[in-house]
């Protein structure tokens, strides 16, 4: 449920602004690739501007993401390896499980010397 209401508090309105964008900026824009000639047309790109702006977006988001990922790798490091010892200390738990099966049944107070 509060899934469906953050989704619709955050997604609704930057949608609308998205679409808002796009309306706005239909006009065709020439990004020159060649700096220094600006009116070379082989180096050169024409498109509407939102083009740009979710061009820009996306690029964004993909390398916001990835400095994450790379400022992450400690801490998914540590975490396989507490993976790893927490596997390891199960298998001894179910060695010692079995291991009480195998010792003989006797009481410490059974050999104790009579008083």
């Amino acid at each position: 449920m509060t899934r469906k209401l953050i989704n619709i508090l955050i997604l609704a309105p930057v949608g609308v602004v998205l679409i808002v964008l796009c309306v706005a900026n239909r006009q065709s824009v020439s990004m020159a690739l060649n700096p220094f000639n600006a009116d070379d047309k082989v180096l050169s790109v024409s498109a509407p501007f939102f083009v740009y702006i979710f061009a820009a977006f996306i690029l964004g988001l993909i390398f916001g993401s990835l400095a994450t990922w790379f400022s992450q790798r400690k801490y998914r490091k540590t975490a396989k390896a507490k993976r790893r010892e927490a596997a390891e200390w199960r298998a001894e738990a179910d060695r010692q499980k079995t291991r009480p099966a195998e010792l003989p049944q006797t009481r410490p107070l059974d050999r104790l010397p009579s008083a």
